[in-house]
């Protein structure tokens, strides 16, 4: 089954639900959608300290950090 058609299955599939639970469903989404951005950016911030912690990020003023990248 192609990607386009599973897609469409499950669009039918919400369409057959009634007003309630599309609402429903939506709210369910939405906040699945907010949890894994919360998720990869502490993934992010770990990534950062690990990093910084390993002296892998430059820290400075911009002119300091300007200088380092023409290096």
């Amino acid at each position: 089954m192609t990607q386009i058609s599973r897609f469409n299955q499950i669009l039918e599939s919400v369409e057959n639900l009634s007003a309630d639970e599309q609402e429903a469903l939506i709210d369910v989404i939405r906040h699945r959608l907010k949890e894994r951005r919360r998720d990869a950016i502490a993934a992010n911030i770990a990534q950062a300290q690990v990093e910084y912690a390993s002296g892998k990020i430059f820290r400075g003023t911009l002119s300091q950090i300007m200088d380092e990248l023409r290096k």
